[in-house]
């Protein structure tokens, strides 16, 4: 199973959660009951789908195991877009378990670019 999972957020939930030691989620994850996440696989179409052309964002890249094995909630791969599997952590991320954060730039065609990514 996937080792890295990714979170898109907007730059002031990420400087937020900073703060506060935690991320609690964006308000559809707080609405859902649970944290959205994509895999390395499924990161672009979430940011086209849910974020096309919008700015200011943060990819976060998160170690699954740490949110698997430790005592930050849980972390469970559900059904989603298409029938894959997604994870999605059913409490509040430590940043602990987060391995980097960087800022989601736009490219010229309005499209987000991704550095590279870990499976």
């Amino acid at each position: 199973m996937t080792k890295v999972i990714y979170k898109i957020c907007r730059a002031e939930e990420w400087r937020t959660a900073q703060a506060a030691g935690r991320y609690g989620g964006a308000e559809v994850d707080r609405r859902d009951g649970y944290i959205h996440f994509s895999t390395a696989a499924q990161v672009a179409e979430t940011a086209a789908r849910h974020f096309a052309g919008a700015g200011d964002l943060v990819l976060i890249a998160v170690n699954a195991a740490v949110l698997e094995n430790g005592d930050a909630g849980t972390l469970k791969w559900e059904a989603a877009r298409g029938g894959d599997l997604f994870p999605h952590l059913y409490g509040p991320l430590p940043l602990s378990a987060v391995r980097w954060a960087k800022l989601l730039q736009l490219g010229a065609d309005g499209r987000h670019v991704f550095p590279e990514l870990a499976p």
